[in-house]
């Protein structure tokens, strides 16, 4: 995606070239709704150091995590095993509006906290056995407004998006199997997200 990572959104537009389907609707929470939401979460949810297992080391990660969803799901990823936690009533009210836009059904939630730019996330696909083939994953950002990037398994082809306060962005179909998605650190980030990705566990 070339030009303002953080222009207009029209969510009708692919932003992958081939093998999956992306859509970014932009902003969905106005600014004062994304701050109310924003300080419920960071009082409400039960965050924990997120922990991975590599190369037989256990790492405790800066960023904070939770998972919450129904009938106390399990998910496993980077080594590490969680059990869904209650839906709260904040999760309810934002999750109701996801499925609203995105037109998909979700079951369970995986929410970040970065507390500042410096904090990011590595190349990855969200392709755990647990989660339903292909079913979409609803992402939404709040709280400052990060760069998001893409990139082939095969060719490298790279996409990068603006993700601003309050927006939704969906994975949908094969985008899982063919790209790896990041968040790039950034220095120049001085304010910290949480990242909601509504999930269908299978």
């Amino acid at each position: 995606m070339s030009g303002d990572l953080f222009g207009a959104a029209d969510y009708s537009v692919n932003l992958l070239p081939s093998d999956g389907e992306v859509n970014y609707h932009g902003p969905i929470f106005g600014v004062d709704e994304c701050g109310r939401l924003f300080e419920k979460l960071l009082a409400e949810v039960a965050w924990r150091h997120d922990e991975a297992v590599m190369f037989g080391k256990r790492i405790v990660t800066a960023r904070k995590v939770a998972w919450y969803g129904n009938e106390g799901f399990k998910y496993t990823y980077s080594g590490t095993t969680k059990e869904a936690l209650p839906w709260s009533d904040t999760l309810r009210e934002i999750k109701a509006k996801v499925e609203t836009l995105s037109g998909a059904k979700f079951n369970s939630c995986l929410l970040n906290l970065y507390h500042h730019g410096e904090e990011g996330m590595g190349w990855h696909s969200d392709d755990e056995k647990e989660l339903a083939r292909d079913a979409a994953i609803a992402s939404v950002s709040l709280g400052a407004a990060r760069k998001f990037c893409f990139k082939h398994k095969q060719s490298g082809e790279r996409v990068d998006v603006g993700l601003e306060n309050g927006s939704l962005l969906v994975m949908l179909g094969a985008t899982q199997r063919y790209w790896l998605h990041r968040l790039p650190p950034s220095k120049r980030v001085k304010g910290a997200r949480i990242n909601l990705t509504f999930r269908l566990m299978a």
